[in-house]
């Protein structure tokens, strides 16, 4: 209670209006994969696709970077999922730690006596791997010393110049290994160890291009599932995007790029998918987007579905087959389809909200499915929770399914596991000011206010199923559910309870005939 003192007037602001819960968003993927260039397991926001390649694309010759890096798919996931109605998420590349995949770009100088002889060989010395124009010209100025040579050095704004330098060592003369270790911003200078004359040693005239060595097209060095799935404590690959409280998505395309290029054996597949699962299970606000190995028959990943892997789990949902795209060469390839349907689900929440399940919806970006699944195949796929990728004529490629990996019939859909999350999210984070507050018959009713009113907000959004509200949910915050042992123990229960909407996943006609009379 405030104090008063003296006599007057004292104006109180009182807040006891009700508090709004405001929805959190529900279209925020994380990637975890390979890429050419960019920070080293570390959760980078990346909110389109000209910032993806900015980021961690490599630079080629001209200065345009790609972002493409052979044999890898986080670039085609990340892109498909743009394209086809995401808006932000987090990229993760996964590497041994923070230095660099590559080996710097390297120019070995040619000798004029002798093209097989190395003058000297320049390499760049910053992380910008924008090629770097160099001419080397003829001496400047009076009488320089033998051998000496003019080399100009360019990359965009940046120019730089030394004059009448040489492969010469000792008093007055500029040797040019050194001159370059330790002047220029551009490039180092390593030493040939070629005998001969310093005439036989210096550089041939002529313009050169310092470029870039092409991207790595996988990790060269021995890698374990546990790269992919990282660690919490170090904030790396999978694990660590559970610092990242915004993430709904989460999905790893080159869990595959690994398989294919034997880093990891089928089992390694197993472990980081059941850690991506796990992962998801812990934070309970993420669904993980799971792909099949490559070129599985549909008879193939029925196997793969329910007797080598067998999850089980209300937090993940599989795609398949494989789908076409165009390559960065334009030429068709074959990617995971991760990406594409993370930005489906996206676009599915922008245009009707989170409790539409992300089914019937094209596929955009893709040319054909990898495989041609028939109705009798998916006969088989669709009851173990496969979701099927399928070619409709004149409908387009469209994903035609909506299941999780659940037995559990009650979380059967997509969309109905993810309303949840978004629901339990939302209520959490609005619902903060309630700690530490006087726990009495008052604040149970400022909760039941603040949560219905939220609640008929999803209700009137088509979200649960229910004529009035009172069909649709309830919120129970009583003395009964929070009697003096419970107040004791610092505890406010809240029951809400919600009817939410199926999707019409068998459309069912029934057809019969009748005699028409007359009239």
């Amino acid at each position: 209670m405030a104090e008063y003192l003296s006599p007057g007037v004292y104006i109180e602001e009182v807040n006891s209006g009700p508090r709004p819960i405001e929805g959190v968003g529900t279209a925020m993927a994380a990637f975890v994969g390979f890429a050419p260039a960019g920070p080293v397991n570390k959760a980078t926001l990346v909110t389109n696709w000209s910032q993806y390649v900015d980021t961690f694309g490599v630079a080629q010759n001209g200065g345009r970077k790609t972002p493409h890096m052979k044999g890898a798919y986080l670039s085609h996931a990340v892109y498909g999922y743009f394209l086809n109605g995401g808006g932000r998420c987090y990229v993760t590349r996964v590497g041994s730690d923070g230095a660099k995949t590559t080996k710097p770009a390297a120019l070995p100088l040619a000798s004029r006596a002798s093209r097989a002889i190395t003058s000297f060989t320049l390499q760049t010395k910053d992380d910008d791997s924008t090629p770097i124009d160099i001419e080397v010209a003829a001496p400047t100025g009076d009488a320089p010393p033998e051998g000496s040579f003019t080399i100009k050095l360019r990359r965009g704004s940046t120019e730089e110049k030394f004059e009448n330098v040489t492969v010469a060592k000792g008093k007055g003369v500029k040797n040019v290994v050194e001159t370059l270790t330790q002047q220029s911003q551009l490039v180092t200078a390593v030493e040939s160890m070629a005998a001969g004359s310093v005439a036989d040693r210096t550089p041939e005239l002529g313009s050169f291009v310092l470029s870039i060595p092409e991207a790595s097209a996988m990790p060269t060095k021995t890698m374990k599932p546990t790269d992919l799935a990282g660690d919490v404590s170090a904030r790396t690959g999978i694990e660590g995007l559970e610092v990242k409280e915004d993430v709904t998505m989460v999905c790893c395309p080159d869990l595959m790029s690994a398989l294919e290029y034997k880093l990891i054996d089928a089992e390694g597949v197993k472990s980081v998918q059941t850690k991506m699962i796990a992962h998801c299970e812990r934070a309970g606000d993420r669904m993980a987007i799971l792909d099949p190995p490559p070129g599985l028959s549909a008879q193939q990943v029925k196997q793969w579905r329910e007797r080598d892997t067998n999850y089980d789990s209300k937090f993940a949902t599989l795609y398949y087959p494989w789908i076409n795209v165009p390559g960065p060469d334009g030429e068709p390839m074959l990617v995971p389809p991760c990406g594409h349907m993370a930005g489906v689900f996206a676009r599915s929440d922008n245009e009707r909200g989170v409790h539409k399940a992300p089914a019937n919806e094209v596929v955009r970006g893709v040319l054909s499915a990898a495989t041609e699944i028939t109705k009798g195949e998916q006969d088989v796929l669709n009851p173990i929770g496969v979701n099927c990728i399928r070619s409709f004529t004149g409908g387009g490629i469209r994903v035609w399914g909506a299941r999780t990996l659940s037995s559990d019939p009650a979380w059967r859909y997509i969309n109905v596991r993810r309303l949840f999350n978004y629901v339990e999210k939302s209520i959490e984070r609005g619902t903060q000011w309630v700690v530490f507050e006087p726990n009495d018959s008052d604040l149970w009713a400022r909760v039941r206010r603040d949560v219905g009113a939220f609640m008929t907000g999803v209700w009137r959004s088509g979200a649960l199923f229910g004529l009035t509200a009172e069909q649709a949910f309830f919120v129970k915050c009583d003395e009964e559910l929070n009697p003096p042992d419970v107040r004791d123990r610092g505890q406010l229960v809240i029951e809400i309870g919600m009817a939410p909407v199926k999707p019409a996943e068998f459309v069912i006609f029934r057809l019969s005939q009748f005699a028409g009379g007359g009239v």
